[in-house]
């Protein structure tokens, strides 16, 4: 098996996969011979996980990979692009009617019932297509155009769709290369996590740290976060990006030497929050990697609890009862708190930077950030208050009673070995 190949199917990896679709637009492109592309993803995986068992999952994992390598021809190629996400790459067809009639194989091949080791599960499959030139001649819109048409197939609930006959590549990211670049990217060692202090605000102890994840891309230079983790998201990596972060950040905190205890922060993204296999994850990071006197604290968005607020709050309860504690980051962008505030299960709020860096010139940021405060308090949650960038801001919420700051009045995001003597050097600075 290849080093591109995925370790559980022997499919090609997303990585491989995503070049090998680039490759042959550009043929097609050049050939005027049309491919197809069907993006094939198992419903309800999830689910199926949580009743039967990780174990089970991937044997029907493997089960589909199976399935897919016996429709493909030889000139075909099929790859893993999720976790419980396949392609299908279909080259020099006549038409989009073949690409039709493999949908049809694939379908019929699933109805099948799959035999694990702990019983016979039906597998269902929602399985969006695209064409090339037809529906798009660049390699990331004809990606994108496929999973659209899977998603339109979901929310109208049939098995399988394709897009308009509209092609529109004009739209296509130039982040192209980074999808692919970002598989593999673990493993090859690419991700830095960096700590910004978090200190009590009435006299600057430090109290811990918020784990900030960056990625030093050897070409384009430091890639941002907000650039990076969209892309995870869209192409169901963040599971490991976000294990990753929670294990490396505990495995760090551990390293830390102060007087007193200190919690380490790690940010989860919003498509994880709701995710059963969470509070799994969080505890097997804590029993590799817990040390007495270093307590983890997940920070989440308000728009995390959107989607599905009652499987969210499930999820969250079940993190905090292994003494996790949880924080709603960005407080007061969002539009949805407010109205079941009394029942969200967080230990934490932060209130965005936005209200915090206008409080000393803007009366309406200010009160916002006092009434974010005194409501808060009021439910016996801790207050945290970023990007605080000078003493007349210090002051202001420390005059409303905030418990924690943090931002470059303090210190900026610092590798692992400067955080490190930033903590040695003493409780107490500013700048």
């Amino acid at each position: 098996m290849s080093t591109l190949d995925d370790d559980l199917t022997g499919l090609q990896s997303r990585r491989n996969f995503l070049a090998t679709l680039r490759q042959q637009v550009n043929f097609s492109n050049e050939l005027q011979a049309p491919l197809a592309l069907l993006v094939v993803d198992i419903d309800g995986f999830a689910k199926l996980n949580a009743a039967h068992g990780y174990e089970f999952g991937d044997q029907a994992l493997k089960y589909v990979a199976q399935h897919l390598r016996s429709i493909a021809r030889a000139q075909d190629y099929v790859g893993r692009l999720g976790d419980n996400r396949f392609g299908l790459l279909l080259t020099r067809i006549m038409n989009q009617g073949h690409a039709e009639l493999a949908v049809q194989q694939v379908l019929r091949h699933l109805e099948v019932p799959f035999q694990g080791s702990k019983g016979t599960v039906r597998l269902n499959a929602t399985i969006g297509i695209a064409v090339c030139p037809q529906h798009a001649s660049h390699p990331e819109f004809l990606l994108r155009q496929a999973e659209k048409s899977l998603e339109l197939a979901r929310e109208t609930g049939v098995r399988w769709l394709t897009p308009p006959d509209t092609q529109q590549d004009e739209g296509f990211s130039e982040f192209w290369d980074l999808e692919i670049e970002l598989d593999g990217a673990i493993q090859r060692g690419e991700f830095l996590l960096n700590y910004q202090p978090k200190l009590q605000a009435r006299d600057l102890r430090p109290v811990g740290a918020e784990a900030l994840m960056s990625w030093p891309h050897r070409a384009r230079g430091n890639v941002p976060p907000d650039l990076f983790i969209p892309i995870a998201e869209n192409t169901g990596q963040i599971r490991p990006m976000t294990m990753w972060a929670l294990n490396t950040a505990l495995r760090h905190a551990s390293t830390w030497r102060h007087s007193s205890p200190l919690s380490v922060a790690v940010n989860i993204p919003a498509d994880m929050v709701a995710r059963d296999d969470l509070p799994d994850m969080v505890e097997n990071a804590l029993r590799l990697w817990g040390t007495p006197g270093v307590e983890l604290v997940l920070e989440i968005t308000e728009r995390s609890l959107v989607s599905d607020p009652k499987q969210s709050f499930r999820t969250l309860a079940r993190i905090r009862e292994l003494g996790v504690k949880v924080s709603i980051d960005d407080f007061g962008t969002g539009y949805s708190c407010l109205a079941y505030f009394r029942d969200i299960p967080a230990d934490e709020l932060k209130i965005d930077q936005s209200f915090v860096q206008g409080m000393a010139t803007d009366t309406a940021s200010a009160d916002i950030a006092t009434l974010i405060i005194q409501l808060a308090h009021r439910f016996g949650l801790t207050v945290v208050a970023e990007g605080v960038e000078d003493e007349r801001t210090l002051a202001l919420l420390r005059e409303r009673e905030c418990d924690v700051v943090q931002g470059h009045l303090f210190a900026k995001a610092m590798r692992l070995d400067a955080f490190s003597q930033w903590l040695q050097q003493g409780a107490a600075r500013v700048g």
